[in-house]
């Protein structure tokens, strides 16, 4: 209404580059903390945490699953690369969701940015891969960071 343009509506809006911008922010810096959470835990240990493994000596976590067994997972019994992926997925997961998020992030931000640039006047648009070299989308995503 600012810039005498219409009201729009909640589905309307949900398609819109500051929704996907702001949602999008957000999650990217939800699965990166996940993603470093997960990663983090396999080699950091606290005295006294309950979340820490033992500083000293193995756990029962630690033992590489028995590819015999019969209610071992699929990818364990084939062994491999498959049994290494598989061992690595939590973390894959929260990467390729942080991986997805940036770019939706950067791909909303875009979209906005040109947006505001019509309203103010006909500034110079830019791509979404432009847009992720700005100064702003930096700030964006290092304040969430």
């Amino acid at each position: 209404m600012e810039h005498g343009g219409q009201t729009i509506g909640l589905l309307e809006y949900l398609t819109t580059g500051h929704f996907i911008e702001a949602a999008f922010e957000n999650w990217e810096s939800e699965f990166l903390q996940m993603a470093s959470f997960v990663v983090l835990t396999v080699f950091l240990r606290q005295k006294g945490s309950s979340e820490s493994k033992k500083l000293e000596g193995d756990e029962a976590v630690d033992a590489e699953p028995d590819p015999k067994k019969k209610d071992a997972p699929g990818p364990v019994r084939r062994g491999g690369l498959v049994a290494r992926i598989y061992g690595s997925s939590l973390t894959i997961a929260l990467v390729l969701l942080f991986v997805m998020s940036f770019a939706l992030h950067a791909f909303g931000g875009a979209e906005e940015y040109n947006e505001e640039q019509v309203e103010h006047g006909g500034g110079e648009t830019v791509s979404t891969l432009s847009y992720v070299f700005t100064s702003r989308f930096w700030f964006e995503s290092l304040q969430n960071w």
